[in-house]
């Protein structure tokens, strides 16, 4: 394996559940404003997979703009922050718009019968906690609709500039067509779109 390779598949340590109320403080919403990218990607009625979910700091934007008639997939590694997804959704009166999924460390792998019926997938501050990028882009190549969009950020305080260019580059040999590149507050982020 090369350099370039290696830098493109490093893999980073999990985020750990027993620190997650750091992901969702009013500073947070502050900097981040999910509501503001929530209105940017997601259409209303549409079908969203928050994967790398955490304890739902983008899931609840996502679910108040798809509506009722919309649907939220929130996929994450570690049960304890879906247990914190599904609390929150419940008590904010989101249940019914979130599905939590408990994904492996190696696949998302939600059933097939869902391939091809997402309009937008997130991967927002996880792809570098993935031992293999390139099968999970080619998962969500294989869930969104053609014309879907993907929506890829990372920390530049864990993930360099080449890794980031590396990644989509990744991305871009799994199906997709880079839409535009820019900085998500602090953070490196691309939109793509599914061929």
């Amino acid at each position: 394996m090369s350099p370039h390779d290696q830098n493109a598949h490093r893999q980073h340590e999990v985020f750990d559940p027993k620190n997650a109320a750091h992901l969702d403080t009013p500073l947070r919403h502050f900097l981040y404003r999910p509501e503001r990218l929530a209105e940017r990607l997601v259409e209303p009625g549409g079908r969203v997979l928050d994967f790398g979910c955490g304890p739902g700091f983008f899931t609840r934007a996502f679910a108040q703009r798809v509506g009722e008639n919309g649907r939220v997939f929130s996929a994450d590694l570690q049960e304890e922050m879906l247990a914190i997804v599904r609390e929150k959704m419940e008590r904010e009166g989101l249940g019914l718009r979130v599905t939590t999924y408990q994904c492996r460390p190696d696949t998302i792998g939600l059933p097939r019968e869902l391939d091809g019926t997402f309009d937008l997938a997130t991967a927002i501050f996880v792809v570098h906690e993935v031992p293999d990028p390139k099968r999970l882009f080619f998962e969500f190549a294989a869930l969104l609709k053609k014309g879907g969009t993907f929506f890829f950020s990372e920390p530049p305080i864990l993930v360099s500039g080449r890794e980031f260019s590396d990644k989509i580059a990744l991305a871009e040999s799994c199906g997709f067509r880079l839409v535009s590149r820019s900085w998500y507050f602090v953070n490196r982020a691309a939109v793509f779109e599914r061929g």
